[in-house]
Formats: C-alpha cells, structure tokens, sequence
C-alpha cells in the first residue's frame, strides 16, 4: 500500500501532466508510464517513512489525508527530470517541512491508528 495513488496524482494534478513527465519512450509511447509513477511513489514513501520512522510505526497503518497530500507533493516532484515550475517547487518544500515538524512533534498528525515507536526503556532512570 502506498500513500498516494496514480489515481491522487491525476487528480490533483492532472492527466497530461503525468503524460508529459513520465512518458520518457522515444518515441513518445503517448500514455502515462504506470512504472515511473510506481517508482516515485515508492520513493515518496520511503521518503514519508524515513522522517516519520523516529516518532511512529511505519509504514503507517493508515493514510491520513495529509500523509495523502505530502506523498501525492514528493512523488510530483521527483517524477519532474528536469527543474519544476515554482509551484511544484514550493509544495515540495513544505511538505518537508511539515514532515520534519511531524517527526518533531511540532506539528500534529491526525490518525486514529498511529503507534509511537518504543524505544524500550522504562520511564524515569534514577541513580
């Protein structure tokens, strides 16, 4: 299970910009590659589980919406082979940013299923 889907990704951003940045055939083969897409999803989760995997469980055993949204931002962004627009650029940003507050623990993440990782001690030590 990934974060984001194909499906998220068309949604948000759009059939022919998926076409335009992943049909990298020559020729052209003229239809989105579903193996490019793959790729940078998993990227973008492996992303997401990097900085979450200090604070929580992951893979996550859930997708909240804006794990949804962080994922559907890197995996846009790494899919572009040459420099992104602005936009692209911008959301990239900060959906670092709010995964390292989220790893931090300055900016919450709203899901019913998360488990914090446990580290193994017990509390308090006292000598």
């Amino acid at each position: 299970m990934t974060y984001a889907t194909l499906e998220n990704l068309t949604e948000r951003y759009g059939a022919d910009m998926l076409l335009g940045i992943t049909d990298r055939a020559t020729p052209p083969a003229g239809g989105i590659d579903t193996g490019v897409v793959a790729r940078a999803l998993a990227n973008a989760d492996a992303t997401i589980n990097g900085r979450l995997g200090t604070r929580f469980v992951v893979p996550l055993a859930e997708t909240p919406p804006e794990i949804r949204e962080i994922a559907e931002a890197i995996a846009i962004w790494k899919l572009h082979v040459y420099k992104p627009d602005e936009k692209i650029e911008a959301d990239y940003k900060e959906a670092m940013k709010t995964l390292e507050g989220m790893a931090a623990g300055s900016v919450v993440l709203h899901a019913t299923t998360l488990a914090p990782v446990e580290t193994g001690g017990t509390g308090a030590r006292l000598r």
